[in-house]
């Protein structure tokens, strides 16, 4: 079977034979050069390749686009459709100066013709002038400067449009073809890519490169790299190649002919800045490298997907300081490193990276109890040793257990003596497991390079020796890091040192049993008694792994089971679940007695499976599995059609029991999360390494990410030691951490936040924090566009990253592509819009008639697309509650509405003068001042009088009303509130809102909160503060005094004495949890003094909670009774639920006109 590199090399020399004497080098006609793109787009078409590249191009363009009003654009050697027209219409908006250099005629006039369609507004519809394609290459046109050219065997020659070369852009396109030209040339010109990067405004002008995986750029430095996998299109062109190949051999298709085949490579999209891009030198003048360039990777490198990647340098520190600069370097230049540790991991070493090998910091050593620094655990260990093992960062698990053999000693590590501190930090699946836990759970200390300064820190305890001095602020706290690094730890610092809980060494009797096996059925039984036999029987010192693998032609199940003993006598009787194994699957076929050495030896797949006679490479993906033995479930059957679908002999999947110690640690003590599983199920996909460049090697992991697809919704999580930043690993990812998932997120953001270690297992991007979403609403004209740009401004200048939409962009969109309106007019020509709006008025409403949630689409689409911001403001909402219909989608942003209102004069004046801004006098304080509900039904958060000229009084109304929303204080206070999972029953996340009165401050903060909001969003004093027992009480008690208000107090019926007034109240959604699990919730009344609240009185209403509204619903009723009007009363709330919808039933029972405002607000209950 040849590679594509043999192919590749055969047709070249052939070639380079045939033309020597006569053409040599002979550059290719325009027809031969855009065959290649002929057979990429006959095999799916642009739309596909497009689709599969522009979600990460969008990611790497949109910082560069949200700092930049205005960006101009030179693609070089794009493709005839331009992969810009395929961006989200917020970035391609920007995009207003397009250039283009295009080496080939028949290419050029194919883009020329994507711009000039008369019937559509092009790829790019915001362009300020037309488009400047030349036809000529990028290394050819040093000045850019018109040329001609002749068109193939044409004779005529014709002038293409000149790029501009007196400016520079602020973003550059260069594809994979443009790196060489038309000419042969095996590597890329480093001249040519140094020479785009000067062509890029300053600062932050960006490159970005796409070319084909495997390709060394010389040393450069990429800002961000997205390897995209050799799936779907480039799957599909490889075959379309392997066709072309055949044809032009004349060989039909018979068997011989298969061995014609070859890996399509992945695709590399790699962003650039000038600075970063040629940094390289000012590290390795500092720091040692082990490898640059060209180089093959070391032997250390030991996973095969790393081996094929060329990053921009290895640099191997052996001073602290080195590591440490490594890392300042990297927050200089805002690039990423990876870290090779065991060399185990499949992105230690990633495209135009710089990689740092911790191979200088090896060694393992026992430390006595009481040398440890300060802040440490004390104590003894369990076994009573008085020694704790200490390693180094490029230790392994085989060099840490010989260290602690010696002294008759164990730690809980992995099963691979090879392993290093990458499996340790990430979980640690080890033999000792059930007995002693997982590797992160013996951790009792870690010194790490902060990611935010590049000092070194150290959590935990560790020996005093081994300490450093220089210690980061804490934010991370210590505790919150530990927590982190304890299941998530290569996201979170450099590794340096890691000391763990020793344990008496045991010995351990292995029993295995391999069973040759028959059809799926009874593959299906056997794997279910196992299963269910190794739950049920099994003590904490024994455990089972259980392998599905092919020996010979045949399938075979190998069990091999451990049990553990400090008294060596012990292990050698017969055992009672030994011997309900063998009634399942018949005598054992070996029983062997080994140490804490001897044990990896013993592995299955090191000491059974059959590897052809070679060195093999293999990729493994890991998830939880629970409940094997069941009936009931498919898993069984899932695992069958795996292993019966292998796409070669060497593949196999292994079941690892968990159970035991995994399970006592509770699920949010560590940062490893998923504690709840009986197996720890990998997928490994083998084939020999000869093997490794071709089609078997991709079609093997396609393998694993369809049966880790298959099994995900059948597990209980999945294992985040192997994961890393492929686009496939992320659904993976979202399970690896169970609840602990969010908490981490912000842990992320804060003890790394400039995403230095952002090629490790990828975690949620965390919102800025408080997140706050500003519905603009009002009547056309009003203004609302100009106040939204003008409040996104101050507050971007305030240090909040602030972003204003249109929410009707993509109903205009839509409307030009019926209608044949011209989408660019819509979106920027104001008369042109209010010629259409009529019709986009009723085109809108007859979406909505056929796709009932268009508006939820629409507005999630926007949120989406600006998950970077702090503050997003949108325009263009035509629902009438705004607030209440789209606050439950997304329950952890702060949601609110301002109407923007212009009197009718001043609406007339501004339609004459032709402002857009706010026009009128300058009475601030009045323009800013919130007015009373606009109707009964709704009432808006904040209204905005839009009658004055200028930008004072928008200015003004950000101040007083929008940035008291961004308070700090407010997640001060959010972090007072405990959250307690599974109670009252299973599945709820329960908010502590109590919590708060419990901290020394926390009560007096929170007075201080609802006082300033209050009074910003009303202007009117208080008479009197209601509230309802028992959560009410606590908040109200305190506000009241501030308020200068007598307190109302609301109980349950028959606790006040009469004349009184009375509702009935429903269950609250906590009481309905309750009663779903087994306790009836009664009906109750709440009654109040029938004359505590005068008519006419200003009513506030304090609770602690606003969930399903049920409670507050009853209240506003029962102030009804006693004949206080609604428009008299407002609502402050400490923390609210949005997923609840208790905003829909206040407006729904008749209260939607009533102010309602809340401190806090959380996802969940």
């Amino acid at each position: 079977m040849a590679s594509l590199d043999t192919l590749k090399q055969a047709l070249l020399d052939k070639a380079t034979t045939a033309t020597a004497s006569s053409s040599p080098g002979r550059p290719l006609t325009d027809a031969e050069y855009s065959h290649g793109f002929e057979i990429l787009a006959s095999a799916h078409g642009w739309a596909r390749y497009h689709a599969s590249v522009t979600p990460h191009l969008s990611e790497l363009l949109t910082p560069l686009f949200d700092s930049r009003l205005r960006i101009s654009v030179l693609e070089i050697a794009p493709d005839p459709k331009t992969i810009l027209g395929s961006l989200p219409f917020p970035l391609k908006r920007k995009i207003t100066r397009y250039n283009a250099l295009v080496p080939n005629g028949l290419l050029a006039a194919s883009l020329q013709e994507c711009f000039s369609t008369a019937d559509s507004p092009g790829p790019l519809p915001c362009l300020e002038r037309p488009p400047a394609i030349s036809r000529i290459a990028f290394g050819e046109a040093p000045d850019f400067r018109t040329c001609t050219d002749s068109d193939g065997d044409a004779t005529t020659t014709t002038t293409t449009t000149t790029v501009d070369s007196n400016k520079k852009f602020d973003l550059i396109l260069l594809y994979n073809h443009g790196l060489y030209g038309p000419t042969p040339n095996p590597n890329p010109d480093r001249a040519l890519l140094q020479r785009a990067l000067e062509l890029l405004v300053e600062p932050n002008g960006l490159l970005v490169v796409l070319h084909r995986e495997g390709l060394s750029l010389d040393g450069l430095v990429a800002r961000r790299t997205v390897v995209l996998p050799s799936d779907g299109v480039f799957r599909a062109t490889a075959a379309e190649w392997r066709n072309v190949c055949r044809a032009l051999g004349g060989s039909s298709r018979r068997k011989e002919d298969r061995a014609l085949v070859f890996r399509a490579p992945g695709m590399v999209l790699a962003s650039f800045t000038r600075q970063a891009a040629t940094a390289l030198g000012e590290l390795t003048a500092k720091v040692p490298p082990l490898l640059r360039r060209t180089e093959k990777p070391p032997p250390v490198v030991k996973n095969a997907e790393a081996r094929l990647r060329c990053p921009a340098a290895i640099v191997r520190p052996t001073e602290t300081w080195q590591m440490q600069e490594c890392v300042r370097w990297a927050l200089r230049h805002g690039v990423g490193l990876t870290v090779v540790g065991g060399g185990h991991s499949g992105h230690c070493l990633w495209p135009h990276v710089v990689a740092v090998d911790m191979g200088g910091w090896q060694g393992a050593l026992l430390v006595k109890l009481g040398d440890e620094g300060e802040g440490g655990e004390g104590g003894e260990e369990e076994g009573g040793s008085g020694l704790r093992a200490h390693a180094f960062a490029a230790s392994t698990t085989g060099d840490l257990v010989r260290t602690a053999m010696r002294s008759k000693l164990a730690v809980p590590l992995g099963a691979r003596p090879s392993v290093g501190a990458g499996s340790w930090l990430q979980g640690g699946i080890g033999h000792l497991a059930r007995l002693h836990g997982l590797s992160c759970d013996a951790v009792v200390g870690v010194k790490v390079v902060s990611l935010a300064s590049g000092e070194i820190r150290s959590v935990g305890s560790l020996p005093g020796a081994c300490q450093s001095v220089e210690t980061d602020a804490e934010s991370p706290s210590d505790s919150d890091l530990l927590w982190a690094l304890k299941g998530a730890g290569p996201n979170f610092g450099i590794l340096t040192d890691v000391g763990f809980k020793t344990y008496p060494a045991p010995t351990y009797l292995i029993r295995k049993w391999l069973v040759p096996l028959g059809d799926g059925i009874e593959v299906r039984r056997r794997l279910r008694d196992v299963g269910k036999l190794v739950v049920l029987e099994l003590p904490r010192n024994c455990s089972a792994d259980v392998c599905l693998y092919c020996h010979g032609d045949r399938l075979r199940l190998g069990v091999t089971m451990l049990e553990t003993s400090t008294d060596k006598r012990s292990v050698e009787t017969t055992s009672t679940a030994s011997a309900s194994m063998s009634a399942i699957l018949g005598p054992q076929t070996s029983c062997t007695t080994v140490d804490g050495v001897g044990v990896f030896d013993t592995e299955m797949y090191v000491s059974e499976m059959q590897h052809g006679g070679g060195k093999t490479s293999s990729f493994k993906r890991s998830l939880f599995l629970k409940h094997l033995g069941e009936v009931d479930n498919n898993i069984a059957d899932v695992l069958v059609a795996a292993i019966e679908a292998r796409p070669t002999p060497l593949c196999y999947l292994h079941l690892a029991q968990g159970g035991g110690a995994v399970g006592d640690v509770s699920a949010d003590a560590t940062a490893f999360g998923c504690r709840d599983w009986d197996f720890a199920c990998t997928i490994a996909g083998v084939w020999p390494r000869s093997q490794e460049r071709l089609e078997i090697a991709q079609t093997t992991v396609d393998w694993v990410y369809k049966v880790a697809e298959e099994l995900l919704p059948l597990s209980s999580g999945a294992y985040s030691a192997d994961l890393g930043p492929d686009p496939r690993d992320a659904a993976l990812a979202a399970r690896a951490f169970g609840s602990n998932l969010s908490r981490l997120a912000r842990l992320k953001r804060e003890a790394d936040p400039r995403n230095v270690l952002r090629y490790a297992c990828p975690l949620p991007k965390a919102p800025m924090e408080p997140k706050l979403i500003v519905l603009v609403t009002g009547e056309s004209g009003a203004g609302k566009d100009y106040c939204a740009d003008v409040w996104a401004c101050i507050l971007t200048k305030q240090g909040f990253k602030a972003r204003a939409v249109s929410i009707s962009e993509a109903t205009k969109r839509e409307y030009a592509a019926a209608t044949g309106a011209d989408v660019g007019r819509l979106l920027r020509d104001r008369a042109y819009k209010e010629q259409h709006r009529p019709s986009l008025a009723a085109f809108w409403e007859s979406q909505v008639q056929q796709r009932p949630r268009l508006p939820e689409e629409h507005f999630l689409n926007v949120v989406y697309a600006a998950t970077d911001v702090t503050v997003l403001f949108i325009t263009g909402m035509r629902d009438e509650a705004p607030v209440t219909a789209f606050s439950h989608l997304v329950p952890d942003s702060r949601l609110l509405d301002v109407r923007v209102q212009i009197s009718e004069g001043a609406s007339r004046t501004s339609q004459t003068d032709g402002t857009s801004g706010p026009i009128g006098g300058d009475s601030k304080e009045s323009s800013a001042t919130p007015a009373p509900a606009v109707d009964s039904d709704y009432r808006p958060s904040l209204v905005f009088h839009n009658d004055t000229a200028g930008d004072d009084a928008p200015i003004a109304f950000a101040n007083k009303h929008l940035l008291p929303f961004l308070d700090s204080d407010l997640q001060r206070l959010a972090d007072m509130v405990r959250s307690i999972p599974d109670f009252p029953r299973p599945g709820i996340e329960f908010r502590h809102v109590l919590d708060i009165a419990q901290h020394p401050s926390g009560l007096s903060l929170c007075t201080h909160l609802l006082e300033r909001h209050f009074f910003s969003g009303h202007c009117h004093d208080v008479d009197k503060v209601v509230c309802c027992e028992a959560g009410g009480f606590v908040f109200a008690a305190a506000l009241a005094p501030s308020l200068g208000a007598s307190l109302v107090l609301i109980r349950e019926a028959g606790k006040l004495p009469p004349p009184t007034v009375s509702v009935d109240i429903s269950p609250s959604h906590i009481s309905a949890a309750s009663a779903a699990s087994g306790s009836r919730p009664r009906k109750r009344a709440i009654e109040m003094d029938r004359d505590a609240v005068p008519w006419d009185a200003s009513v506030l209403v304090v609770d602690d909670v606003l969930a399903t509204g049920r409670t507050l619903c009853a209240v506003l009723r029962l102030l009804g009774e006693a004949g206080v009007a609604a428009e008299n009363v407002s609502v402050m709330v400490v923390a609210e639920f949005p997923v609840h919808h208790g905003r829909v039933l206040l407006r729904r029972s008749g209260f939607g006109g009533v102010s309602v405002q809340s401190l806090l607000v959380f996802g969940g209950a």
